[in-house]
């Protein structure tokens, strides 16, 4: 068993992701790393027993079931998750097929709900497991027409960390959505034309989630939202 705490990180290969996993392997936890054709980074060779690789396919039903009993197997914990990966695809609730609304779903709702089901009683063991569900200020204002099925996607998501946070609550369990607006990921980028430099940055975001993991089980925050832009609301 692993004597540092252990991450899992859904979406690790890029943007927030890998953000998240340089920033908890810089500040001493074990990750594990969820990813389509998983790559050892290359600030991890200093210390790859720390790391663990796992081909995670959001779309795949047993995929989480079986990550979990792979981690858990070989470092016997599991303190956090951060489920990360997400998919866009900008259309309103008319044009959207029904199809494309199922993969939204599938992957921004239901894949979370599967990976922290896979982890929650490695989760309730650790004593103050911790839960990180990236949603989206998608997830608490619809901005524009074509955002309407993402926002869909991620008002349930930002949803879905609430009702996590009720049902581990007694066990220790902390659920936190975290909600940023434009941050510069590629998909960020391939809905606007702000420049990368005025978007939040994903080691911003990565520093965030740092500090909401490691709170006490005293200071649970249940929503965290980051922009970099003024708005009216969110």
């Amino acid at each position: 068993m692993t004597q540092s705490r252990l991450a899992l990180i859904s979406g690790a290969s890029r943007g927030i992701g890998a953000a998240v996993a340089k920033t908890l392997f810089d500040a001493g936890w074990t990750v594990s790393l969820g990813m389509r054709n998983p790559t050892l980074p290359a600030w991890a060779e200093a210390a790859p027993d720390r790391v663990h690789l796992f081909a995670y396919d959001a779309t795949d039903a047993n995929s989480a079931n079986r990550w979990a009993a792979e981690v858990t197997g070989q470092f016997g914990r599991i303190d956090a998750v951060v489920a990360n990966a997400g998919i866009t695809i900008p259309k309103t609730p008319i044009e959207i097929s029904d199809a494309e609304m199922a993969q939204l779903l599938e992957v921004n709702v239901q894949a979370p709900r599967r990976l922290a089901a896979a982890c929650w009683e490695a989760l309730g063991q650790s004593g103050r497991g911790r839960i990180i569900l990236l949603g989206s200020l998608s997830g608490k204002r619809v901005k524009s027409a074509r955002s309407g099925s993402y926002s869909v996607s991620k008002f349930a998501a930002v949803g879905l960390a609430h009702a996590l946070r009720h049902a581990g609550f007694d066990q220790g369990i902390r659920a936190t959505a975290v909600c940023p607006g434009f941050v510069a990921t590629d998909m960020a980028m391939s809905l606007t034309d702000r420049a990368t430099e005025a978007m939040t940055q994903p080691e911003d975001l990565a520093r965030v989630i740092n500090m909401l993991i490691d709170l006490p089980n005293e200071a649970s925050v249940a929503e965290f939202c980051v922009n970099c832009q003024l708005e009216e609301s969110f």
